[in-house]
């Protein structure tokens, strides 16, 4: 994990903590790769999986830390390829792009978010699920399997949680978040009723009734 969507990964935590709160322990992590596809089987089956977050080492992308514009996500997939509204307490954002989806974990704590050291987490000592293949430097979100004892590491375990729901879900209908609400989100509201109304407010915008200079009608969304 890393700064995204023009946030620190220090604010991303932040929001996704007051998100766990307002979601009685549920919240979604944002991801850049599509399932695994053992995913869908495994979600299906309700078997337990362990999420485990570590920090990039390498620096976030200029794009990810001031992206021209980012979008909010309100549909995923679920488990059975039904499509659903994201629950009222999520809020997924990513810059902009020319694909017209997203994904994301959907995980599930009872413990507080925040990045701390856990102990050592070796990417050697485990392999991709069903391929058997070792873990790519490239790999930001993988389903491993564990293949040997832990040896040295280099990374740290920030952050735990557990697979919920649909897993690893694919997101749709995005919706552009205009300047000011990015402002208000990346202050982060102080409480859960606070969170609840934000999240409401970029993922339904609101329709404005307005006179052009020809007295002709127009509906445009406020920004």
């Amino acid at each position: 994990m890393q700064a995204e969507s023009g946030q620190a990964l220090s604010d991303i935590v932040s929001r996704k903590e007051l998100e766990r709160r307002a979601g009685n322990g549920l919240f979604f992590w944002g991801v850049g790769n599509a399932p695994a596809r053992a995913i869908a089987a495994l979600a299906r089956a309700s078997l337990p999986v362990d999420v485990v977050f570590s920090v990039m080492k390498t620096k976030p992308k200029r794009h990810d830390v001031s992206p021209e514009r980012i979008v909010a996500w309100r549909k995923y997939v679920d488990e059975f390829g039904v499509v659903r509204a994201l629950p009222k307490h999520v809020l997924v954002t990513s810059r902009a792009g020319r694909r017209n989806c997203h994904y994301a974990l959907m995980c599930r704590t009872e413990h507080r978010l925040e990045v701390s050291d856990e102990g050592p987490f070796d990417p050697a000592a485990y392999r991709n699920f069903g391929a058997g293949k070792p873990v790519g430097a490239s790999q930001t979100t993988a389903l491993l399997e564990r293949h040997a004892p832990d040896g040295s590491a280099d990374y740290r375990v920030a952050m735990r949680a557990s697979l919920t729901g649909a897993m690893w879900t694919k997101l749709i209908d995005p919706v552009d978040v205009p300047s000011s609400l990015r402002r208000a989100l990346d202050e982060t509201p102080e409480d859960e009723r606070s969170w609840l109304e934000l999240v409401k407010e970029i993922r339904e915008p609101k329709l404005v009734h307005k006179n052009d200079h020809e007295g002709s009608q127009r509906l445009l969304f406020a920004l």
